[in-house]
């Protein structure tokens, strides 16, 4: 299994991080999400775009977490999570995925949210939101929607979650 290289976005990542969420998705909706959230000075938080890189230094993965609140109390959420086609299942976006956990429990954050596929996050932790009293705006499976503690030792807001507006949501 591959050693991945993980470091946050800098400015000279942009075009290709659109280019990773574009091409690991059917559409460039997640792609023209990043770019919004970035344009979003109360949704972004330097750092918390992370890049996974090959051992050229080629950007092959990105995992965003971005501001949100839950009850009206910041908390984070990660979305969008993508690797190049050819490099997805070697671990690029759990590297991606745990260096930007690492990067906000550093940063002090507490609460991160993810909807997704609910075999995949428990793997870094994730437990089903209704679990911390977080509830979404919108229906979804209780198993698919969920959130962390990166400080389990302290207290977590609970209430419903607002997302960006760039999520539309």
């Amino acid at each position: 299994m591959t050693t991945w290289t993980t470091r946050p976005e800098t400015p000279d990542d942009i075009a290709v991080v659109h280019a990773v969420n574009a091409a690991a998705f059917p559409t460039e909706e997640e792609a023209n999400l990043v770019d919004a959230l970035r344009a979003d000075p109360e949704a972004w938080i330097e750092g918390l775009s992370t890049v996974t890189v090959d051992e050229s230094g080629t950007v092959v993965g990105h995992a965003l977490l971005t501001r949100c609140t839950v009850g009206g109390e910041p908390a984070l959420a990660l979305a969008p999570c993508a690797v190049l086609p050819d490099h997805q299942r070697t671990g690029a976006g759990g590297a991606a995925i745990r260096a930007g956990l690492e990067a906000a429990s550093k940063q002090g954050e507490n609460l991160v949210v993810v909807l997704g596929h609910a075999e995949y996050y428990p793997r870094f932790g994730f437990v089903p939101a209704s679990g911390l009293g977080v509830t979404a705006p919108f229906e979804v499976p209780d198993e698919a929607f969920m959130a962390l503690l990166l400080h389990p030792e302290r207290e977590a807001p609970r209430g419903a979650i607002a997302y960006p507006t760039a999520f539309g949501v």
